[in-house]
């Protein structure tokens, strides 16, 4: 690989450059797409159980990241115990079509 191509500043502006940055990880396509497979909002362990080889460490960070790119929306609800679900947003739902 040509080690100069790299360091070009096209290169590093590329915008296929920055979508892979965002859903590149192992587990991000696989979130997303059990979170598009729904008609609700999914809690934590629905989103583990559709993904049983991800620990929850993964799966965590991932959600994480998701929310933080502005694919996912986490909902908290004020109740006890604590209940925590997952959506995709209008952006994250932009991906499901190249999917299928």
């Amino acid at each position: 690989m040509n080690k100069d191509f790299i360091k070009d500043p096209f290169f590093l502006e590329c915008p296929i450059r920055n979508v892979l940055a965002r859903i590149g990880g192992k587990w991000t396509l696989a979130v997303i797409y059990t979170l598009g497979g729904s008609e609700t909002p999914l809690r934590f362990k629905d989103i583990e159980r559709a993904n049983p080889d991800c620990s929850q460490k993964m799966l965590t960070q991932t959600l994480r990241g998701l929310e933080a790119d502005g694919l996912i929306c986490r909902t908290v609800y004020p109740e006890m115990p604590p209940r925590v679900e997952y959506a995709l947003t209008e952006r994250g739902r932009s991906f499901l079509p190249v999917m299928r």
